[in-house]
């Protein structure tokens, strides 16, 4: 009694698999696309910062994309990297807090982001004359300093919740990193306020960023339809293909794992939707932006030359 009483101040991560065989074939992969992802996002992000001409709204937004993939990567990828050439696979409460915290900011700043850049490409495409008022570098400055204060205060109020709770049913997390809904499973307090939180808020989070990305594009949609020239059609619809494809890969996997409802309930299937979220989409997404956009490798081929 007095054992099953006592809180726990650590977790075991039990990770992705527990065969022996499959550990360090794991880590390599994934190495390799940790490697690969801050390479990616890094170096997108000194791109936009070293060439001038690159100094817009648009590379704004997509610079600062990046750094929230490579947070949201940052704070999964390392941790399951140790844990995978360890046998403890320990997480003490603090880190686990940590790692969840910097997670929920970096997801919900990125909600807000894609919806800017959205915004973005309406203004552009559908009011271009306006474009240098209404999007101006200093608005484009606030709006991103804002997303991310409103994504770590977004994050401070779970994590803030997750210490009313006391964790004495188990230590074992069968999961690769600390996700709240897991905590939730193996908490001996009461957690129904904490996950009807979860469940508000990110229903409204992406919800409304969502709408918002929605409606832009729906403008931007007629507006291409109304250009009569093929050159300009394919090239409106090139700037914003980019986009709508990083959009349904990531709102998909958030709505089907946080707003969906019994959310949780499928242990395989949520584990691939969190590695696609947070170790998948930030590899593909500096990519998805830059192969296609002319700007960008024209850039990179300067910065190569030089």
């Amino acid at each position: 009694m007095a054992e099953e009483n006592k809180t726990v101040t650590a977790f075991i991560l039990t990770g992705l698999t527990d065969l022996p065989e499959l550990q360090i074939p794991l880590f390599l992969v994934f190495l390799l696309i940790y490697l690969t992802t801050m390479v990616g996002n890094i170096g997108l992000i000194l791109l936009v910062w070293m060439d001038s001409h690159l100094h817009t709204p648009m590379y704004l937004f997509l610079s600062s994309l990046a750094f929230s993939d490579a947070l949201t990567s940052s704070s999964v990828t390392p941790k399951m990297l140790v844990n995978f050439c360890t046998k403890s696979k320990i997480i003490s409460l603090f880190e686990c807090m940590a790692q969840f915290y910097f997670f929920g900011a970096s997801a919900t700043t990125e909600c807000f982001l894609l919806a800017m850049m959205a915004y973005d490409r309406y203004v552009a495409i559908c009011n271009p004359l306006l474009y240098p008022v209404r999007m101006s570098n200093r608005l484009c400055s606030q709006l991103v300093i804002t997303s991310n204060i409103v994504g770590f205060l977004h994050s401070m109020i779970h994590v803030s919740l997750l210490f009313r709770l006391t964790f004495c049913k188990s230590t074992r997390i069968h999961y690769f990193y600390c996700e709240i809904l897991q905590l939730f499973k193996i908490s001996c307090t009461d957690s129904s306020i904490n996950t009807l939180v979860v469940f508000v808020f990110s229903a409204f989070i992406q919800t409304f960023t969502f709408m918002i990305i929605i409606i832009s594009y729906v403008y931007v949609l007629s507006a291409i339809l109304r250009i009569k020239s093929e050159n300009g059609r394919s090239k409106a619809f090139s700037t914003c293909s980019a986009h709508l494809l990083s959009v349904s890969l990531f709102y998909g996997t958030l709505f089907f794992m946080y707003v969906r409802p019994g959310s949780g309930a499928a242990k395989d299937q949520d584990v691939m939707y969190s590695l696609f979220y947070t170790i998948i989409i930030p590899l593909l997404n500096p990519f998805i932006y830059s192969l296609r956009n002319k700007e960008v490798l024209s850039s990179l081929k300067k910065v190569i030359k030089k």
